[in-house]
């Protein structure tokens, strides 16, 4: 089975209540305990690459990554997607490179300047049959080369989303509610709450439209404990609720990005077995449990979170 859209995909998770799971990938021990977790549970799969990634593991190696765990997934589908594409050029490098799905995030500029930079990309993709996401509104944090302060953070105004959409004739779109990139997303002592309102109102002029939810890691206590407890020095990362997320994906949500908890999921196995095992040097027995890691975590975002289990 060749690599697919994600077109086909979110109508089935709009009208199921559920949202497919976008999940960072890296090097080939994340994308095997990913897809592995996905295929034993028969969901649907967004694999996305950011421009670090592309830059640490180059383009090429990561495609055939992703392309060999096509072949041992039983015809699961999968997209391939660019996240948070900074240019025309980069976006036009990946579609031409095989994804069938990119973003270009242009929610920094203005208004009117997103609107061109977007259109432009997706009149670029739609003629080589690749959809594209596009963003409106900022999420404070950090992710790879992508840097926002609180300060600079923005929610997403719904009453600009009908113009941005029938202006730019983008396939999805992804809305800042109170998400965050990183595993800093939120002040200890605060409870963390989602601006389902904002959602809600976007959901009402974008009827049947998917929506999506960038920095939506919800960066699990056990792993950033035991970080702590072998070495680690992570002190107040705090993450998403995750039965806040669940009802996100009940709604217009029909992506969710995850990539923080599984670098905490990796690197909380790795430190572990260090520690544990001080005359290991064989990566192999460090990246075998921490890929069991990956896949665990997995297949619990797929279950309790987006709802997507045996979707496919």
């Amino acid at each position: 089975m060749a690599l697919v859209t994600t077109t086909e995909m979110f109508k089935k998770a709009y009208e199921g209540g559920y949202a497919i799971g976008a999940f960072n990938v890296n090097n080939m021990e994340i994308v095997q305990g990913i897809t592995e977790a996905a295929g034993e549970l028969r969901a649907p799969l967004i694999l996305q690459v950011s421009k670090g990634a592309r830059a640490y593991a180059n383009h090429t190696y990561l495609v055939k990554l992703v392309e060999a765990a096509l072949a041992e997934t039983n015809d699961l589908p999968i997209a391939l997607h660019l996240d948070h594409g900074d240019s025309f050029e980069l976006c036009k490098d990946c579609i031409d490179g095989g994804f069938t799905s990119v973003m270009i995030d242009m929610s920094s500029k203005p208004f009117d300047e997103n609107i061109e930079v977007t259109k432009k990309v997706v009149e670029y993709a739609h003629d080589k049959g690749v959809v594209v996401e596009a963003e409106l509104g900022t999420l404070a944090g950090i992710e790879d080369e992508v840097q926002v302060s609180a300060e600079d953070s923005s929610y997403t105004r719904p009453e600009d989303v009908e113009e941005f959409v029938d202006r730019t004739g983008c396939d999805s779109l992804a809305i800042a509610i109170g998400t965050s990139h990183g595993a800093y997303k939120f002040k200890p002592g605060t409870k963390p709450q989602l601006r389902f309102d904002i959602l809600e109102e976007v959901e009402k002029r974008l009827p049947n439209f998917p929506i999506v939810l960038h920095g939506a890691s919800s960066v699990p206590q056990e792993f950033v404990e035991k970080i702590n407890k072998y070495g680690g020095n992570m002190p107040g990362a705090i993450g998403v609720p995750e039965d806040q997320l669940r009802k996100a994906a009940s709604m217009a949500v029909c992506k969710i990005n995850i990539d923080s908890d599984l670098r905490l999921a990796m690197t909380a196995s790795i430190r572990e077995h260090f520690v544990n095992n001080p005359a290991d040097f064989d990566p192999r027995q460090y990246l075998k449990p921490a890929r069991a890691a990956i896949k665990a975590m997995v297949a619990h975002k797929i279950t309790d979170v987006l709802g997507c289990e045996n979707a496919c």
